[in-house]
């Protein structure tokens, strides 16, 4: 590719993003993503209080972090007979109420069923409002022609990095974790159903034909490859949303107040390329595109692994970030493009098995972690990334 093109392709960021946030149901789609992970990022920085409050080891909180997944799993196929049933702006709704209030209870169990109960309610939640907004983000750019879905993970990224950073802040302070993150859940909940929801009933919803069908799609052929390679890269997401701060804290020995900023810094990075990916997929290619996904995260988890100090480490959670910042919008609007599938439901099988390296990927991390060490558990991740080279190159329906 000339430089010419590689030089329009950047000079189109700017324009893609005033067009993005210009858009109201554009925007409104996008905020969606971002209360999700400013729940998310709160949480995840608060892991290590969690585990010490409960004096949990390594492989205890890994079970207990198994609670995700498998709300996940459990919502997941049931989360078509959702969106026909009450709609997809109103189960979009209903669901980022849920998420927010669910993300608040785990810090208020007082043992390890009950956290793993309340994580599991948690992924539930979770796993319908991520079909809900991302069919939403594919609406859009079915109805208007305009790519958001690289912008919309932008979202979810900053939501991320801003709740991290304020948590961390909240920590430094001294405030109780349980306290301001149950003030933050119920201010959220407020804005969701005052602004948020009558904002994304602007969002087209998609005709009958087209919605996502009542039976769940098992993956086959090209599909399964994008959730060979989707489920490798929300590994490495899940890498730095679950054991970043432990990482950095137990390991490189940072303050807590410090080692939440090694999942600020991730998702920085992680927002400003994916801020970027509606220009830059375009013209570099999605399988283009998904080689430096593979090939940069695992040379972040080297970086990460061989770091010998605590901001050492933190840059290399904000090189990883960069890293598998386009995954998601890559895959997710391909597995939309997969034939053979009633519309969306190559989406929403996409999103159940993918999602799960996110969530069941972290806790088998900790069960490595407590048998070898958590340097180790990142290698395993590295490798079973870097094996996901064959599958780029291989699946189709790729731009």
């Amino acid at each position: 590719m000339d430089q010419i093109t590689r030089a329009g392709a950047f000079r189109n960021i700017l324009p893609n993003l005033r067009a993005f946030f210009g858009d109201s149901a554009a925007l409104a789609v996008g905020l969606t993503f971002a209360a999700d992970s400013l729940m998310f990022g709160g949480w995840v920085t608060q892991i290590p209080f969690v585990k010490t409050r409960l004096d949990l080891d390594d492989a205890e909180l890994g079970l207990a972090l198994f609670g995700m997944p498998v709300g996940l799993l459990i919502m997941n196929p049931f989360a078509a007979w959702f969106l026909q049933r009450f709609g997809l702006i109103r189960t979009t709704v209903g669901s980022a109420v849920l998420m927010a209030i669910s993300f608040v209870l785990p810090l208020w169990m007082a043992g390890r069923l009950s956290l793993f109960l309340a994580l599991a309610f948690t992924g539930a939640a979770v796993a319908l409002l991520n079909i809900g907004m991302n069919t939403c983000a594919t609406n859009i750019e079915e109805a208007t022609g305009k790519k958001i879905m690289s912008s919309c993970h932008g979202m979810w990224s900053l939501g991320g990095m801003v709740g991290s950073a304020w948590a961390a802040l909240m920590i430094r302070l001294g405030y109780f974790p349980p306290y301001f993150l149950t003030i933050q859940a119920i201010l959220l909940v407020v804005v969701v159903l005052v602004w948020l929801g009558p904002a994304l009933a602007r969002v087209p919803e998609v005709r009958q034909e087209e919605q996502v069908g009542s039976r769940f799609a098992f993956p086959k052929g090209d599909l399964l490859l994008m959730i060979l390679i989707g489920a490798c890269a929300s590994l490495c997401e899940g890498v730095a949303f679950d054991w970043s701060a432990v990482y950095l804290r137990d390991v490189l020995g940072a303050p807590e107040q410090v080692a939440a900023l090694g999942f600020s810094f991730f998702s920085m990075l992680m927002m400003a390329m994916r801020f970027s990916g509606d220009a830059l997929i375009p013209y570099f290619g999605e399988r283009s595109l998904l080689y430096f996904t593979v090939l940069f995260s695992v040379g972040s988890i080297g970086w990460i692994v061989m770091a010998p100090v605590a901001w050492a480490g933190i840059v290399g959670f904000g090189m990883l970030g960069m890293g598998v910042a386009l995954a998601a919008p890559i895959l997710f609007n391909a597995a939309a493009r997969v034939p053979g599938f009633a519309s969306g439901a190559g989406l929403a099988s996409y999103a159940t098995f993918s999602f799960i390296g996110f969530l069941a990927g972290p806790p088998a991390i900790g069960f490595l972690g407590e048998r070898f060490s958590l340097s180790y558990g990142f290698l395993v991740v590295a490798v079973l990334t870097f094996a996901t080279l064959l599958a780029v190159r291989r699946v189709g329906y790729l731009r």
